[in-house]
């Protein structure tokens, strides 16, 4: 799952970074609204944290491009202002869900996993496939009853291999969902984690590499 996190106050927009990476999401940060706008119209995103108060662009202006460009992406909005007709204020004009400065970390990341879930068709709350089970909410991973202690990018690789239910899903696709807007499209990063993951998960082999379109779990 990719996040956007747009921020003014460089800490708090690197330590919500920080926090959502170790929930195995892959986190993209700019500091204005401007910058903003260039991410969401290169990247897809499945949540983006908008602070609602940024410079140059306006975090209302934000929100209602994304609005207006027909997309999944679902909107955190983040403000200062406490007062209900604030929170009003950004629901309507798009917002998906509202938290108020300041708030606790775990809090925020609930919101965007519950969000996530909305961008997607819903899934079940623990994915398994070829007796592997992976569960979301406590970034677990069993095999035949096995722990398997993985990274977090070998947990982001997996879990979106388990959501695609036995369909081909490309070198590509798995780049952008679990990986930031940093990676080198040319790197083999994607190829050394697949290959410490089939190592991980153990005999019979469960992770299929389908020559020119990418891996599978049958």
């Amino acid at each position: 799952m990719r996040v956007l996190v747009v921020e003014d106050e460089r800490l708090l927009a690197d330590a919500i970074a920080e926090w959502l990476r170790r929930e195995a999401f892959a986190v993209d940060v700019v500091y204005d609204g401007d910058a903003a706008l260039e991410r969401i119209g290169v990247n897809g995103y499945d949540v983006v944290v908008l602070d609602r108060d940024l410079p140059l662009v306006h975090g209302d202006d934000v929100c209602r491009a994304l609005v207006e460009s027909d997309r999944e992406t679902r909107v955190l909005m983040l403000t200062a202002a406490a007062a209900v007709r604030e929170r009003v204020a950004g629901l309507a004009i798009g917002a998906d869900d509202y938290l108020t400065k300041p708030f606790a970390f775990i809090e925020l990341s609930a919101r965007v996993h519950a969000l996530t879930r909305r961008t997607r068709p819903a899934a079940p709350p623990r994915l398994a496939r070829a007796g592997i089970v992976l569960d979301p909410a406590r970034l677990e991973v069993t095999r035949d009853g096995r722990p398997v202690p993985l990274s977090r990018k070998e947990f982001g690789v997996l879990a979106e291999l388990l959501r695609a239910d036995g369909a081909v899903v490309s070198a590509e696709e798995l780049l952008e969902r679990a990986w930031d807007e940093h990676i080198d499209p040319l790197t083999n990063v994607l190829r050394v984690t697949v290959m410490k993951l089939r190592r991980k998960l153990g005999e019979p082999p469960v992770i299929e590499t389908v020559p020119g379109r990418g891996y599978q779990i049958p």
